[in-house]
């Protein structure tokens, strides 16, 4: 008999994974790429925030219609399962097992040592050999405490989230008001009709980087079995916490208009944040809000890990893939299954080494893996939005026709977007995911 994992969350702590988990690093590290794709365009970039948060709310909000049906384990794989079979649910639960869970705890890992490094005046804090070194050690502390003590976890989900929305309020409100002020906001938005944006795709090319600060929300789907009263807890959190990661989102955007030329921004690379926040509140202020901005990356580093402690498990519960016996085991003491954190942790250890061979030039072009592998998820969503408009008749016809016809067509949207945005690297990052998925099929069937 199958071990089953305890009710031990509540509606807290799943809207703190929403907001915890998509609000952390992407809003202060894609800020910038935005910037720089729209040649400092705020009307653009403001537009691309929009339209990634309608994406991301149409599609969670579908997804909290099906989490009121279904609880198994992992919801997402849960819900693939139900729309297309055990097949394709493997296939879901594989590719996030293998992929898109240890690559987001690599990149996050990455960049609060990045952050760590700009913090600490390292002159190179994107491909120096420590930052790497600092980046696995987190991961193998998050990893650990998700592992050993999984209410800790949840305690520090909360505590990181609540931490984290200081550095984004403060920035939205002083910027605005000192923008205004100013005029630095006005002049900021006024001076893009002069400028020429070189990109040939800027909005697709900003809506597809919005892409990664808006994703993680579907990780909250990874604790439905964990969650007391899921069936209207997890919607709750779905819709609750996307509606505040896109307020939030847009008024930090919006404030940054106001602290700083764009221009200067745009040229800050990793240390723009910081030169923003100091150019608010004085030297201190930008040193001490800065150490909050690596808290917030830690803090979706551990929502991110929580999913990915889970990984293999998901599928290993239900007698698939590779030694189902070995990874469905939960530990006595913990209930945690600790041989699937094992593997999350060793996997997102290959994929930083991936990443480090783009700073180290190992590789013929930069294979940018933070935003491909959640382009991939939206591929996988369409099956399931499909399935919802032909099956689930009970629905009204907002929620079985609306809503979903909206979350398939901006997968669809970001799928294109992607696919114009990243060239030749979509090709190579498609041939191997193919080969990824073969790998998973033809272990499929394996036993302990």
């Amino acid at each position: 008999m199958t071990e089953k994992l305890q009710k031990r969350y509540g509606l807290l702590t799943a809207v703190t994974m929403v907001v915890g988990i998509v609000i952390g690093s992407g809003v202060f590290f894609k800020a910038e790429k935005i910037l720089n794709a729209t040649n400092g365009s705020l009307s653009i970039g403001i537009l691309a925030w929009m339209v990634g948060g309608a994406i991301m709310l149409s599609c969670s909000y579908v997804f909290s219609l099906l989490a009121a049906r279904y609880v198994k384990v992992n919801g997402i794989v849960d819900y693939a399962e139900a729309a297309l079979g055990k097949t394709y649910g493997y296939l879901v639960g594989w590719f996030m097992a293998v992929i898109y869970y240890p690559i987001l705890v690599m990149v996050l890992a990455w960049l609060s040592a990045r952050y760590t490094a700009v913090f600490l005046g390292f002159t190179d804090p994107i491909a120096s050999a420590p930052v790497y070194i600092i980046a696995l050690i987190y991961m193998i502390i998050a990893f650990a405490i998700n592992a050993i003590a999984p209410i800790i976890s949840g305690k520090i989900q909360v505590t990181t989230t609540v931490i984290k929305l200081i550095p984004l309020a403060l920035i939205a409100v002083f910027g605005v008001v000192y923008g205004l002020f100013t005029g630095q906001t006005v002049e900021n938005f006024s001076a893009v009709t002069t400028n020429i944006v070189t990109n040939s795709n800027p909005f697709l090319t900003s809506v597809v980087a919005t892409a990664f600060a808006y994703e993680g929300w579907i990780i909250a789907t990874s604790i439905n079995a964990e969650l007391k009263d899921s069936k209207k807890n997890l919607p709750r959190a779905l819709v609750l916490g996307s509606l505040i990661v896109i307020f939030v989102y847009i008024a930090y955007f919006i404030g940054l208009a106001g602290a700083m030329p764009t221009s200067e921004f745009m040229a800050g690379g990793e240390g723009a944040v910081k030169i923003a926040f100091t150019k608010l509140l004085g030297n201190f202020g930008g040193s001490t809000l800065f150490i909050f901005v690596v808290i917030s990356c830690l803090g979706t580093l551990n929502g991110l890990t929580l999913g990915n402690t889970r990984g293999i498990y998901a599928i290993a519960t239900r007698g698939m893939g590779p030694k189902p016996k070995l990874f469905a085991q939960l530990d006595r003491e913990s209930n945690m299954p600790v041989n699937s954190a094992i593997f999350g942790v060793v996997m997102s250890s290959i994929w930083l080494l991936v990443w480090y061979g783009n700073f180290a030039e190992w590789w013929p072009l930069f294979f940018d893996i933070s935003e491909l592998p959640i382009v991939t998820m939206y591929g996988f969503y369409i099956p399931i939005f499909i399935w919802m408009m032909r099956s689930l008749k009970t629905l009204t016809v907002f929620q079985r026709i609306i809503m979903p016809l909206v979350a398939l067509a901006g997968s669809v949207f970001m799928i294109y977007a992607a696919y114009l945005s990243h060239g030749i690297a979509v090709w190579i990052y498609l041939g191997m995911f193919a080969l990824i998925l073969l790998l998973g099929l033809a272990l499929k069937g394996k036993s302990a």
